[in-house]
């Protein structure tokens, strides 16, 4: 493939993530994304060898028992002459982590907000993250079929609250029982909803607000309301800017419902028109333009168990540059060994096929034993290490042990293995032995439990310690480091990865340490870098 093409390739490539609180309708709208994106045939339903099985986004068996996203997943799809790369987050909060992580790998994002609730405190969170890699939002405002606050009021709380300029991409005709669709501001298109077959008609095009079709396809009143509003809305709003919005400083707004279908091509249509091709990356020493020839990328999630019967682990790597063809050779910089990606994968959530070639901004599926962890960076031979990749520590901790004495050891693989994932922090204390988990939210312990109990059958009890908080601990010179450890033995642990970490009983145990060890670093954020 001539340069030429490569750039071609990697230029129409798109990678964001779906960003929102919990029940905003965030899994919803991937899945319907996947059916105009015709990576799906029905809502819920894959394109499988013969069979319609699920398996969306939601693909873990504790995700379809609760209802809620705990993993992230990735999904690739083809579209309006694009390639997405999607990557779903979990919106619950106790599983931040995995959704900070996921959004080092994306060059922008959808935050999703209901439009009877506006701003809340997860997303919220999620975009001072995007905020700080400066990631360009698209916004749609979802649940338009129901009763909804005020669309110039949603506008201004995201003006107010996160200091984002505002466009309307589309504006809403009514709301709840009332809501008649929407009407395309960047395309002068009026899109009707079709509330009896679930399923939005052909947008027509108009020549302005002022067109005749208008006051023939809408109730008097709802036509006034919305010219009076859509003059408003331009008049307070900056015209859209692409150069603002890539820079993450505005953010165009699209209304619609995604259960209805309705609003979703039109963001599809968005992302595809204005979202950023794949960005450069940060390294120690230099950023790494997508257009250069040598392949690189980096681990961002390590997933173990998608398919159960095989007890498989694969690293999701974002590829930062180059062309990668099928059985490439890698090196990998925190070993320094080469080695052959024979089988490297491309997903739909749980669903998988070989990748004969990716390009920069694309998530591969590398299919590893425990080689690969999150952070760790490959690339044809150059050493650099990717940058930014986030791990957090703990702050609440449990004790773990199995029911049966005699899995113990079965156990600590299996911890081992959920650590390598980032799904959890695993201690093992320096005297006694013990197994210390570590997570976010308490809703990870439950997670946890039955993980371990459905994917490695082994029924494990979680209990409180008197344990209240960890940190990595690190000095600039190593016998200063040892004689920490030395003299607080009983407080001492390992993670998995073999680095020291201080269990602090509360506060005061900790301020107490780091008063008295001037010299040691005390960590509650490290980053992953390799």
């Amino acid at each position: 493939m001539s340069d030429a093409q490569t750039k071609q390739a990697i230029e129409r490539r798109r990678t964001f993530a779906i960003i929102s609180h919990p029940d905003a309708g965030k899994t919803t709208l991937t899945e319907k994304l996947l059916l105009f994106g015709g990576a799906i045939q029905l809502a819920g339903a894959v394109k499988a060898r013969g069979d319609a099985r699920r398996a969306h986004s939601d693909w873990m068996k504790v995700e379809r028992e609760r209802g809620i996203s705990v993993s992230a997943s990735a999904m690739t799809f083809d579209y309006a002459g694009c390639t997405f790369n999607l990557l779903d987050t979990p919106g619950h909060e106790d599983f931040s982590e995995d959704t900070y992580r996921t959004l080092t790998a994306v060059d922008s994002a959808v935050m999703v907000l209901d439009a009877a609730k506006g701003i809340e405190g997860q997303t919220r969170k999620l975009f001072e993250v995007c905020r700080l890699r400066d990631v360009p939002i698209i916004t749609f405002i979802n649940k338009l079929d129901r009763e909804a606050r005020d669309p110039f009021e949603l506008l201004d709380e995201i003006e107010q609250t996160l200091q984002l300029e505002v466009t309307p991409a589309s504006w809403p005709i009514g709301m709840g029982q009332r809501f008649k669709g929407c009407y395309n501001l960047f395309k002068d298109e009026l899109l009707l909803i079709n509330k009896g077959e679930k399923v939005t008609s052909d947008a027509e095009r108009c020549d302005g607000l002022a067109d005749k079709k208008l006051d023939e396809r809408l109730p008097e009143d709802a036509v006034a309301t919305l010219r009076e509003e859509v003059e408003m809305a331009r008049g307070l709003c900056p015209e859209f800017n692409l150069g603002s919005y890539r820079e993450g400083n505005l953010t165009p707004v699209f209304f619609g419902s995604a259960i209805n279908n309705f609003g979703v091509k039109e963001l599809l249509d968005g992302l595809a028109e204005h979202a950023p091709p794949p960005r450069p990356q940060p390294s120690a020493g230099r950023t790494v333009e997508p257009l250069e020839t040598p392949v690189t990328g980096f681990v961002f999630k390590i997933q173990a168990n998608m398919d159960p019967k095989h007890r498989d682990r694969i690293a999701f790597v974002r590829l930062c540059s180059g062309h990668f063809r099928r059985g490439h050779k890698l090196k990998h910089s925190r070993t320094g060994k080469t080695s052959n990606v024979h089988n490297p994968l491309l997903f739909l959530a749980q669903s998988r096929d070989l990748a004969e070639e990716a390009y920069a901004g694309d998530i591969i599926g590398i299919p590893n034993h425990g080689n690969l962890r999150i952070g760790d960076t490959l690339t044809e031979g150059e050493d650099i290490k990717f940058t930014g990749i986030p791990s957090f520590a703990p702050e609440l901790l449990q004790t773990v042990r199995p029911e049966d004495p005699m899995r113990a050891k079965h156990l600590g693989r299996a911890l081992q293995q959920i650590a390598e994932e980032g799904a959890a922090r695993v201690f093992k204390t320096n005297i006694g032995s013990n197994w210390i988990v570590g997570v976010v939210g308490a809703l990870q312990f439950e997670v946890l439990a039955d993980r371990i109990r459905t994917e490695y059958d082994i029924p494990v009890k979680f209990e409180g310690t008197a344990l209240q908080t960890a940190r990595w601990v690190e000095a600039d010179e190593q016998l200063e480091l040892k004689r920490f450890i030395e003299a607080n033995g009983g407080a001492m642990a390992e993670d998995h990865d073999g680095a020291p970490v201080f269990l602090a009983r509360n506060n005061w145990h900790l301020d107490t340490a780091a008063k008295d060890h001037p010299k040691i670093r005390f960590l509650k954020t490290k980053e992953q870098t390799a």
